[in-house]
């Protein structure tokens, strides 16, 4: 079963490949994915690493939690499912909505 990573603090020059070829060290990579922003393109500074078993995903945890890539330490932790993170907008984007 595989486990999804969560990679933040990832340097603006930092590419899938890169990332792929760090966590390979450690065990199968299943995917990797940075998110960029839509509109221009540019990383978001976090993507998503999926590792083929929840051993190996520890192992990447305590391997590359505070490793520097690229001049930047990485945080690496087990992902959260969506529905699970705190803060962000409120169902109504913001807005407030006027009651008559």
């Amino acid at each position: 079963m595989a486990t999804k990573l969560y990679v933040g603090n990832l340097s603006f020059d930092a590419t899938q490949t890169d990332l792929e070829k760090l966590f390979a060290q450690v065990g199968t990579v299943e995917s990797v994915n940075i998110i960029t922003d839509k509109f221009s393109g540019q990383s978001r500074g976090f993507g998503f690493v999926e590792m083929a078993s929840p051993a190996e995903a520890q192992a990447a945890i305590e391997r590359f939690d505070g490793y520097d890539l690229k001049g930047r330490a990485l945080k690496v932790n087990e992902a959260r499912p969506q529905g699970e993170r705190s803060g962000g907008r409120s169902d109504s984007g913001g807005r407030r909505e006027r009651r008559w």
